[in-house]
């Protein structure tokens, strides 16, 4: 199969922008004949670069509230119409799609994956686990029931969304799932990273796909309190998207300081080749001394019980006969 990953900013707070980058994008891709493109993290809905949205300590400010407002103003709703416009340009396409969204679920946001198959169909979401550091200020935290590894007719395909990268036992969970397609939609543009979506790859004798934004002073608001420059073209992000085999073999990139497309050719044999020596969940494992236990059930604030029944949230099933939920 053919893939590609998307090095691009958001058009920050404004999400009908950004949806019109997506479907150029995709175009692209699909022109170069991908049949599955992943977008970076926070692609739609926008990754706030430096900001502090006002809060300190025992404090938050009017204007940091403003600026909130605005932000969740520019996320969405899953399901919602910017995902069915999402849906659209991956049927138009032909092109499955794993795009990294700002959701919003009644007051709060969470920085989420989208999983979209070739026929436009929506087949699941990954919620981020654990924002990083000020995130925690903006973001909420997913749970067990958003880890989704999901066949779409291309390979089992999941995510693990920027510092998620850095979580092992996350790490292990998708590697237990057979993932073949491991994406990594993020916002990192230390060089640390390369070695990171390396180790993954041959780790987890899977191909690697990170998408990360290119960002610059002009794709935010005038008003906005620029970081780290306030010069138009002074780069927020710098990329660093990569595409890397199950040999930890660089496919693709890494593709810096510019916006882009890179695309490669991925031979799903090459995880039987590489597992021969190395499955670290199963022939490699120890699991008589090792263990994980994984609760991949909903924790709402507010469950929904009937005559006696235990309560459970209301999660729905996977859209679609091709998009299977691992």
């Amino acid at each position: 199969m053919r893939a590609s990953v998307i090095q691009a900013g958001s058009v920050a707070f404004d999400t009908p922008a950004s949806l019109a980058r997506l479907a150029a994008f995709a175009a692209t891709a699909a022109g170069e004949g991908a049949q599955f493109a992943v977008f970076p993290e926070a692609f739609i809905g926008g990754y706030p670069k430096g900001a502090d949205f006002g809060a300190r300590v025992g404090s938050r400010s009017d204007e940091g509230r403003d600026w909130f407002r605005r932000y969740y103003d520019s996320a969405i709703a899953l399901p919602g119409p910017e995902l069915d416009a999402m849906c659209t340009v991956a049927r138009e396409a032909a092109l499955a799609l794993a795009v990294g969204v700002i959701e919003k679920d009644l007051g709060t946001l969470y920085c989420t994956a989208v999983f979209i198959d070739r026929a436009g169909r929506f087949c699941g979401k990954h919620r981020k686990l654990m924002p990083t550091a000020m995130e925690r200020l903006i973001w909420g935290f997913g749970d067990g029931s958003t880890m989704p590894v999901i066949d779409m007719g291309l390979g089992k395909t999941g995510a693990a969304i920027c510092w998620e990268n850095y979580m092992p036992l996350y790490r292990t969970w998708l590697y237990g799932q057979g993932i073949a397609l491991y994406c990594a939609p993020t916002v990192d543009d230390r060089p640390q990273w390369q070695h990171t979506m390396r180790h993954i790859a041959y780790e987890g004798r899977c191909f690697v796909l990170s998408a990360c934004q290119y960002a610059t002073r002009r794709d935010y608001p005038a008003d906005y309190p620029a970081y780290p420059g306030s010069e138009p073209d002074t780069a927020l992000i710098k990329g660093g998207s990569v595409i890397v085999s199950p040999f930890g073999e660089v496919l693709a990139g890494p593709l810096l300081e510019r916006e882009g497309v890179l695309t490669a050719d991925l031979d799903l044999g090459e995880i039987a080749r590489g597992k021969f020596d190395l499955d670290v969940t199963g022939h490699y494992a120890r699991p008589d001394v090792f263990s994980l236990r994984v609760d991949a059930t909903a924790k709402p604030a507010v469950a929904v019980q009937h005559d006696g029944e235990p309560p459970s949230a209301d999660v729905p099933p996977p859209n679609g006969d091709i998009c299977v939920n691992i």
